[in-house]
């Protein structure tokens, strides 16, 4: 417990730490990969200029999520990113549609090494590398053959590798959802609450008729967002929460204990009308109070 501390105080107090992770990286091009991406994704493909970098979500006819992504541009490639989980997938979904159009798809996944770098100021000297940013730092993808290299210059700057733990708790206290614990298949995409993740000007997507229609009116019936309780409180991912006077109001997904605020925190999704920050729920008989995200 010593040594996740020293970590965990070592990344908030600003200085370098990286994370090794599997996650997915494809790349889309040709005349009509616009084209095909918009018909796709919930976000808009075609302002993104070279360099510039967006998050959307690949969803089902139903509006329900298969993946969350993110996309930049390099010149006339699109590269998509993804989790580990999602990767085959995006890559699927892309896939089966190259016949019908002037476009090719590419999993790149396994030509590179995912590095999460907790550290806004550092820059790499080890090239190629594709970069997405993230809360506190930045996220690359290494070629492979340079990966010895560019964690020789992390070690170098005395960065420390963070643990799966001590990423659980980063994360979640970042209000950052993964899939299998906080979105799944049976997800409507609003409900995962990134807003900036879908565009409602563009023109039709698949699962576009959904998602306008939630948005349109008014809002989601379930939102992911934050829970807080005591230390010591007995919350644990699936635990159902309850108002008061035994009303449903939502259900935990992820949970850990932040040494920083000193207590117990979540996410969890939470029906619309017991979204309003510091509204008190019930876990179980355990305490929580419903919070915005991120936590810090």
């Amino acid at each position: 417990m010593t040594d996740l501390k020293s970590s965990y105080d070592h990344i908030r107090s600003g200085r370098t730490g990286f994370y090794q992770q599997r996650r997915g990286l494809i790349s889309v091009r040709g005349s009509e990969a616009v084209q095909f991406l918009d018909g796709l994704i919930s976000n808009d493909v075609k302002p993104l200029e070279d360099g510039a970098q967006m998050r959307a979500a690949f969803p089902t006819a139903q509006g329900r999520l298969i993946a969350a992504v993110r996309v930049t541009r390099q010149g006339e490639a699109f590269l998509i990113e993804t989790e580990d989980a999602t990767r085959h997938k995006v890559f699927d979904n892309l896939f089966r549609f190259t016949m019908a159009g002037d476009f090719s798809v590419e999993d790149l996944s396994d030509t590179y090494r995912f590095i999460r770098v907790f550290d806004r100021s550092f820059i790499p000297i080890t090239p190629p590398f594709v970069e997405f940013d993230m809360k506190g730092g930045t996220d690359y993808f290494v070629h492979r053959e340079d990966a010895y290299d560019f964690l020789g210059e992390l070690k170098y700057l005395q960065s420390i590798e963070i643990s799966d733990e001590l990423f659980e708790t980063l994360r979640i206290e970042d209000g950052l959802p993964i899939y299998g614990s906080d979105m799944d298949e049976n997800t409507i995409v609003p409900e995962i609450g990134i807003e900036d993740m879908i565009s409602y000007t563009k023109g039709c997507y698949i699962g576009q008729e959904i998602i306008a229609r939630i948005h349109f009116r008014g809002h989601v019936a379930k939102r992911l967002a934050g829970i807080a309780s005591g230390q010591d409180a007995d919350l644990s991912p699936g635990k159902e929460l309850t108002t008061k006077d035994g009303k449903n109001a939502g259900r935990i997904t992820s949970v850990t204990i932040s040494p920083k605020l000193q207590k117990a925190i979540g996410l969890a999704y939470v029906r619309y009308d017991y979204l309003k920050s510091g509204t008190e729920l019930l876990a179980e008989g355990a305490a929580v109070e419903v919070t915005e995200l991120p936590f810090v």
